[in-house]
């Protein structure tokens, strides 16, 4: 049997998707599954076990004809597939694939996700009712052994927490200010190592203190970076969906800009870490995360 399974997505969604696909493949044990994905996913999605190959979405325009049928033919072929996106795009891949046994949203899917109340889940309960609907009913702690690399060159000790202070370029309401992560950098009784990309995310490294790991690490070195950490504290942003999922206390800054609900970092049995939210994030005392410090 030939399954492809669609997660093309920021890191936070993909991350929330990993219980989804851990369920896929106890589910379908002896079946071929491909990932359809991003490339920045691609090195996690290669080390998880979950997929026998992934394939990268280039997401072509509508007036990219060969782009288009390139696409076409990455879709074709399987017997079943389960559309994690869920978005518009992602649902008119199923005219592309030739309308094949469809999980997902897609209108005339086989498989239909109906629950009219999805768009009101969390990611974790929406992707858990889709896979009901679809006859999945187990969503399993996924184990993320896998999610390794050997990070002795960045010399860490034994005891450290994690800072995560960017977010989505576009997005700087997400944003606590720099001054008060260099703030609680200092009142920890531990180390700090800060995480992130950007060159903006560099800066504010250099400004916070501490280890600065920014630009340093790839995907799979950061989750070891999360993993061996005894605390991470950030931002709505992928690096704490990271963290979370492997297990590591995080408390989670959220501005109005986004719903904790929704979207917030879950631990992999689904627990909630400790979510700190107000409407802007500049108004969030230093003192009141210092606090809630698990």
């Amino acid at each position: 049997m030939a399954i492809l399974v669609i997660k093309l997505s920021a890191m936070g969604d993909f991350v929330l998707a990993f219980p989804a696909m851990a369920a896929i493949r106890a589910a379908h044990p002896g079946a071929r599954i491909t990932l359809l994905t991003t490339s920045p996913f691609a090195p996690l999605a290669r080390a998880s076990g979950w997929f026998d190959h992934v394939e990268i979405d280039r997401r072509p325009k509508f007036w990219n004809v060969s782009g288009l049928l390139r696409l076409r033919r990455q879709l074709r072929g399987f017997d079943l597939v389960y559309d994690l996106q869920t978005s518009g795009r992602s649902s008119r891949y199923y005219v592309l694939a030739g309308r094949p046994s469809w999980s997902g949203i897609a209108a005339g899917c086989s498989l239909p996700h109906a629950d009219p109340n999805r768009v009101f889940l969390h990611s974790r309960e929406r992707l858990e009712g889709q896979l009901h609907a679809a006859g999945i009913f187990d969503l399993p702690v996924p184990d993320l052994s896998w999610a390794k690399a050997d990070i002795s060159k960045f010399g860490l000790p034994e005891r450290y927490a994690v800072l995560v202070p960017g977010a989505a370029p576009h997005r700087p309401e997400k944003r606590w200010p720099t001054e008060n992560f260099a703030e609680l950098c200092k009142s920890l009784d531990m180390q700090v190592a800060v995480v992130g990309g950007s060159a903006e995310e560099q800066k504010m490294a250099a400004e916070i203190g501490g280890i600065n790991l920014t630009g340093r690490t790839s995907l799979l070195e950061l989750a070891a970076v999360m993993a061996r950490a005894q605390l991470a504290i950030g931002n709505d942003t992928g690096p704490m969906h990271l963290a979370a999922a492997l297990g590591t206390q995080s408390v989670v800054l959220f501005s109005g800009a986004s719903d904790p609900k929704l979207t917030a970092p879950r631990y992999p049995d689904g627990g909630w870490p400790v979510i700190l939210r107000a409407p802007h994030l500049a108004d969030l005392p230093v003192a009141q995360v210092r606090a809630a410090l698990p």
